[in-house]
């Protein structure tokens, strides 16, 4: 009986998408409002424990700055991580602008170079993760089709202000409740 419980089903497989939220809130780096890529880095190691809260519970920090040659080009990855859930490596690059098509081949290159070098046999294949300060929605869909292992999201260095905050949880609610009344309008036409 033990056994069968271990034995993982299909219902409970993640995706890299419910795993990863957007946006991330990184207030808690008190960066101020001009900064760059190693500065952002800097702070996310410095507060390493309020981004891993940030990331989620299963993520666990492998390294910074890991570098990578690939014919006789170096690169480095900005952060590294691996979540136990997902069972894989979890590449972040780190983008002070607005997310392009570029990023995505960027990421896509550092995936398979990690599938074949970094990962281990038992895991499974890398997760990409730009994180950019602005995502236009449709360059993001048309650039990451088919790329199924590269997410972009974005990143706020502030909370939003309170009336927008309430705003947004006003429009949740009622979007909740139309589809509740939705539902409830649908099973009562099946009945």
């Amino acid at each position: 009986m033990l056994k069968k419980g271990a034995a993982l089903r299909p219902e409970d497989a993640v995706t890299p998408e419910e795993e990863l939220k957007d946006p991330f809130v990184l207030e808690f780096l008190d960066l101020k409002d001009e900064y760059s890529e190693n500065d952002l880095e800097e702070a996310l190691i410095r507060h390493i424990e309020s981004f891993l809260l940030e990331l989620g519970g299963d993520f666990t920090f492998v390294g910074r700055q890991r570098r990578l040659r690939i014919g006789d080009q170096w690169f480095r990855v900005d952060l590294l991580f691996f979540h136990r859930r997902l069972r894989c490596l979890v590449i972040i690059d780190l983008k002070l602008g607005e997310f392009t098509y570029a990023d995505a081949g960027q990421m896509h290159m550092y995936l398979n170079y990690a599938r074949e070098n970094w990962t281990y046999p038992d895991e499974n294949p890398p997760v990409g993760l730009i994180l950019c300060n602005k995502k236009n929605e449709a360059v993001a869909h048309y650039a990451l089709e088919g790329l199924s292992n590269i997410l972009a999201a974005e990143y706020q260095t502030a909370l939003p202000e309170e009336k927008l905050l309430a705003a947004e949880l006003e429009r949740t609610r009622k979007a909740i409740e139309n589809r509740l009344t939705d539902g409830t309008d649908l099973l009562h036409e099946q009945i």
